[in-house]
């Protein structure tokens, strides 16, 4: 069984603050976790109550030893640069705003397929068709599928005229 925490009044309602402040809900249930081992909780019994392992319980406990009320911030871990860089996203936001025509392609719309192969081609950077989509997305663009019509490709106007001989065959018994 691990020592307790005892905290001051002023410690106490800063976790309180905190705790009710946070969007983050890892921060919540750290400062859940001070706030209970200064109630005299055993380590058990507040894994137990929270729904975390003792481990996370003994973790939380010796960071706020070593670092106070700041060292309950979740420290995101550094991670891998991505190789969508600045420039990258510069160009998927011009070529998304480009019509495919105007560039040479054979197309009218962009697919996540199209515009990665045109950005490998533009910027050297591969990304496969999901990856696109999120870029994307994460830009605020939305992916949908193209509604393919013929309309502008066909004769209106020969087209209404069947549409409107069809309409008198259905109503004839």
């Amino acid at each position: 069984m691990g020592r307790g925490i005892k905290l001051s009044g002023d410690e106490f309602d800063q976790l309180d603050r905190l705790r009710f402040s946070t969007s983050s809900a890892d921060v919540f249930r750290n400062c859940l976790i001070i706030l209970m081992s200064d109630g005299g909780d055993t380590i058990a019994s507040i894994a137990e109550r929270i729904g975390c392992t003792t481990f996370t319980v003994k973790r939380v406990r010796l960071l706020y030893r070593e670092g106070g009320i700041d060292a309950l911030q979740p420290i995101k871990p550094p991670g891998r640069p991505s190789r969508a860089t600045r420039e990258f996203v510069d160009a998927m936001k011009k070529a998304v705003e480009a019509n495919p025509l105007d560039l040479g392609y054979g197309f009218s719309t962009w697919s996540a397929a199209r515009l990665a192969a045109h950005l490998a081609k533009v910027t050297g950077i591969r990304f496969s068709a999901d990856q696109m989509r999120r870029l994307l997305h994460r830009e605020g663009y939305s992916v949908h599928r193209p509604k393919h019509t013929m309309k502008g490709k066909r004769d209106e106007a020969a087209y209404e005229k069947a549409k409107e001989q069809l309409r008198r065959l259905k109503k004839k018994p």
